[in-house]
């Protein structure tokens, strides 16, 4: 069985239109459950691609779908609603992919595996730990010197090679690995005073 879901350009414009009329009345329920009914598989689908674990796709779904609900007033209809979805779902699965390689690069609940699924529905407490950690983390990239942030992101997020940095930059790869070092000290440090943690890690703990 296919995981693809898709809907015929006229049909899918349709419901987009009822949905946003619903909207424009002040018939935010109405408009919300149609969204979701509608567009719940898809991006179901999307998430499970990226992910490749039901669990997590499951956790993409919910976390997707409340944030659409709470911000489909500010929709400008630029696109349709399944590809505004389709953009939201994809930045949800890079903030976690981010969020576990943070994790394990800096050794937090190794053991264990990056990812508590004990439930596959996540707490709204949840979500919001993981939007304060996204905060959190850009905090902390904020307070490095501007060259060690710049080559951790590139090294990190990017995964450019210290020849590809050097090139885009001017900088030495001598001079680049040491802001690397040094960046990945500062962070370590920040995460080890930090909230999460010591939740992560008692988590781990407990399990």
């Amino acid at each position: 069985m296919s995981n693809s879901v898709s809907y015929p350009m006229a049909e899918s414009n349709a419901v987009d239109a009822d949905i946003l009329e619903a909207l424009r009345i002040g018939e935010r329920d109405r408009a919300i459950t149609a969204l979701v009914r509608r567009y719940q598989r898809f991006v179901y689908s999307v998430a499970l691609r990226q992910m490749n674990h039901v669990e997590d796709a499951q956790d993409i779904t919910q976390d997707v779908l409340l944030r659409a609900a709470r911000f489909v007033d500010g929709f400008q209809q630029q696109s349709s609603l399944q590809t505004w979805l389709y953009r939201i779902t994809i930045n949800q699965c890079r903030s976690e992919f981010r969020r576990r390689r943070i994790k394990s690069f800096f050794g937090i609940g190794s053991n264990e595996g990056e990812v508590d699924v004990a439930s596959s529905a996540p707490l709204p407490s949840q979500h919001a730990e993981e939007r304060d950690f996204d905060t959190y983390m850009q905090s902390v990239l904020d307070k490095l010197p501007p060259k060690q942030r710049e080559t951790f992101c590139l090294r990190f997020y990017d995964e450019l090679s210290y020849e590809q940095i050097s090139a885009m930059t001017g900088t030495s790869q001598g001079a680049l690995k040491a802001n690397y070092h040094w960046a990945i000290k500062k962070i370590a440090d920040h995460l080890k005073e930090s909230e999460f943690y010591a939740h992560w890690s008692g988590s781990n703990d407990a399990e």
